[in-house]
């Protein structure tokens, strides 16, 4: 069986890596294997024509290759909340929580990641337009032997090609360290507009045509991926001993610390005030066109399983 995620020198998904590396899935009795699909978009797609089983992704991203949410559903949190940063060079002197030095900025975004930045600023009343905000791709990322985004925006950050970028907390962490970056909006800890809380979340996605062929295999992935979030929150030395097999050794020495701060998110319910929050949220940047259903999101057949 095949798990891809989006990123790999990443927290974002890191509980569905940690999973595969750390034995989880083979305890579960699941063969499974780790693969980078960038950007997510592409992600979806390969599992929506039946490349991968499952993916480790941006739970408000399914519909890209779903439409409607038809053939697509999330089966757990990897973590809660929204999970981006917004990093603004250094010597802006931008304050925390100051979504207003964004105004005049070139900033790079992933593709669907970008989505959530834009409808941050509409909700904090900046007009991409009127305020000469430019967002778009990161120069370098995902070329050559670079596997992350996040760590690709924070070095063209520090090379000055962009001015700030909306990426993940590995990358933010690299930027601040670095002396390049500024954390100025922490989506996950509250900071913006308070809906931006719930426009996504990393999740475990699968389809339903994998659910249908063998729901006890997507039950089993969910408890592998429940007993990867407990033995992280048990022993963070984990996150190490997974980063220096899968990271560059700068990342691996980091990632202990960067998955330390997201432990309290470590929850693999999906709520329905959240999946409230996503569609509306969805319905906003045009991804989906209706209103859909928690149990149209949610497979809800698997919620058993999300509390250890």
């Amino acid at each position: 069986m095949k798990i891809a995620i989006p990123d790999l020198i990443s927290n974002s998904y890191f509980p569905a890596a940690a999973a595969v590396e750390l034995g989880f899935f083979q305890e579960e009795g699941l063969d499974m294997k780790l693969e980078l699909i960038f950007p997510v978009n592409k992600t979806l797609e390969v599992l929506r024509d039946g490349g991968i089983d499952f993916v480790g992704g941006s739970a408000h991203s399914v519909p890209f290759a779903f439409p409607g949410w038809k053939g697509g559903k999330l089966l757990a949190a990897q973590a809660q909340n929204t999970y981006w940063f917004l990093v603004l060079r250094k010597d802006i002197g931008a304050k925390k929580g100051d979504i207003s030095a964004i105004k005049g900025l070139s900033i790079g975004a992933a593709p669907l990641v970008d989505l959530g930045l834009k409808q941050l600023l509409i909700e904090s009343g900046i007009d991409v337009v009127r305020d000469k905000v430019t967002i778009g791709p990161v120069p370098g990322a995902f070329l050559g032997e670079n596997k992350n985004f996040g760590v690709a925006a924070a070095k063209a950050l520090e090379a000055g090609l962009i001015d700030g970028f909306w990426a993940n907390g590995m990358g933010a962490e690299v930027a601040v360290r670095s002396g390049a970056g500024t954390i100025v909006i922490d989506a996950r800890r509250g900071d913006g507009p308070p809906k931006a809380l719930h426009y996504t979340m990393s999740a475990l996605i699968t389809s339903d045509a994998v659910i249908e062929r063998n729901p006890e295999q997507a039950a089993a992935a969910v408890r592998a991926l429940v007993k990867t979030q407990q033995a992280l929150k048990a022993d963070i030395s984990l996150a190490t001993k997974v980063g220096r097999k899968l990271f560059p050794a700068a990342e691996a020495e980091l990632i202990a610390d960067v998955v330390k701060r997201d432990l309290p998110q470590y929850d693999a319910s999906i709520t329905p005030e959240f999946v409230r929050g996503m569609v509306e949220f969805q319905m906003n940047q045009g991804l989906i066109e209706t209103p859909v259903a928690y149990e149209d999101v949610v497979a809800t057949r698997f919620s058993r399983y999300w509390k250890p």
